[in-house]
């Protein structure tokens, strides 16, 4: 038995949280002996809608078990490994090794997320029905880094995962509007020599598949939203009544594209960092609700990827280790929401969107997927992580919050900052 005594809950109430073997058996005061956690949050186990662990095939980026810490470290229990491996992730032999790797991990729950496509080419659609009823049991579809730029290979894909109670989780980018495409579209781009990237490429295929999500009648996820127009189209499609959701990653809500100034690759990133109104909207959205979550989009690279001229640099960022602490900054330090709201944002909500159970609440009978939130805790973030990769963009900057423990399924996979077997 483990007893978290005096911790904060996200009511605002102090109490004690009881775990005995993986779930949680009382939320209350008691008079049994624990571990002191007074002045520390006590939060459900974050859960990442987007992840990339790069495995199989890119393993001098990311691994399960590296991505894993690096999840654990961040205050996650749960994350959804994207399925741009190689081979792809389009059927259900590759989705179970993704699963089985995780596993064998142990440190957070590893869902895959099958491919829309076969090959994320746009073109035929993955052997979905087969995911989805594999061990791996998949509920996500994604092209990730691809954008499913056909109407009717996206109209049929909708109509698919309709019947598998599953959702569809979009790249809105049409690929035409953006080729060659290096930074956002506007005077920067132009002052800099580089090639813009328009948020009408963004948007365009957001209201598309919003209309072609409410003729099937089926659930449409869109990934990192980065324009206010973008916004705007999404509180739109909700006020329809349109089966959409969003998210929204901690590089978009804290960067905008003056730091590509810089020529820095560190900063290159798709879709690309934004105008400062486009940020603020992008904060008042996720705090309004009209964005439901924030998913990392955890995209680690190589040195080799990132350590050379901006126009050859992979795009990608890596952010799992750092996301809480941009929630913080965006809703709880501006005094512009709350708890209640960031355990949403980073916990019950991707949770829903991604059928997972198990996550996203503390309730007695209930898995102890959970991490213990020191608010008060300033760090200054670090280029190395737990990530193999080091192509941090908040290296340097001082952020609020520092994950003390992190417990998945009743065992420490973080203890007093230490990641377990790291």
């Amino acid at each position: 038995m483990q007893v978290f005594k005096g911790v904060l809950l996200a009511s605002g109430e102090t109490t004690d949280i009881t775990v005995e073997g993986s779930q949680v058996t009382k939320v209350g005061k008691t008079t049994e002996s624990g571990l002191d956690c007074s002045g520390l949050m006590a939060l459900p186990g974050f859960v990442d809608l987007h992840t990339h662990l790069r495995q199989p095939g890119y393993e001098a980026s990311e691994t399960v078990l590296s991505g894993s810490r690096s999840g654990a470290a961040g205050g996650y229990t749960a994350l959804f490994a994207m399925a741009n491996s190689d081979p792809v992730a389009d059927t259900a032999s590759v989705v179970e090794q993704v699963m089985k790797l995780g596993e064998e991990a142990g440190l957070l729950e590893v869902r895959p997320i099958g491919a829309v496509t076969k090959g994320l080419a746009g073109t035929e659609l993955s052997a979905l029905g087969l995911m989805a009823n594999s061990k791996a049991k998949v509920k996500v579809f994604s092209d990730d880094g691809h954008c499913v730029h056909d109407p009717l290979v996206m109209q049929r894909a909708l109509t698919y995962v309709k019947g598998l109670g599953a959702v569809i989780a979009q790249h809105a980018q049409e690929p035409r509007l953006t080729e060659g495409s290096q930074m956002n579209s506007g005077e920067l781009s132009t002052e800099l020599g580089l090639k813009g990237w328009p948020s009408v490429a963004e948007e365009s295929i957001i209201a598309r598949d919003a209309l072609l999500a409410e003729q099937v009648g089926a659930r449409l996820h869109i990934c990192h939203l980065t324009t206010a127009g973008a916004v705007d189209v999404v509180r739109w499609a909700k006020a329809r009544g349109i089966q959409i959701t969003a998210e929204v990653t901690p590089h978009h809500l804290m960067l905008t594209e003056e730091v590509v100034r810089s020529y820095d690759p560190v900063y290159k990133v798709n879709p690309p960092l934004r105008r400062t109104e486009d940020t603020l909207a992008l904060r008042e959205g996720l705090i309004d609700g009209t964005i439901d979550i924030i998913g990392t989009d955890h995209a680690p690279h190589s040195s080799e990827k990132k350590d050379c001229e901006w126009e050859q640099a992979a795009f990608g960022m890596v952010g799992l280790e750092h996301a809480a602490s941009v929630a913080q900054e965006v809703l709880i330090e501006s005094g512009a929401s709350d708890w209640k709201r960031f355990t949403e944002v980073m916990s019950s909500k991707p949770a829903e969107i991604g059928s997972l159970e198990g996550h996203g609440t503390i309730a007695e009978g209930q898995p102890a997927n959970l991490v213990l939130l020191d608010p008060a805790a300033s760090r200054t973030v670090t280029a190395v992580t737990h990530s193999l990769s080091h192509n941090n963009p908040f290296a340097g900057r001082e952020l609020k919050g520092r994950v003390v423990h992190t417990v998945f399924r009743g065992k420490f996979s973080v203890k007093d900052g230490k990641v377990k077997n790291a």
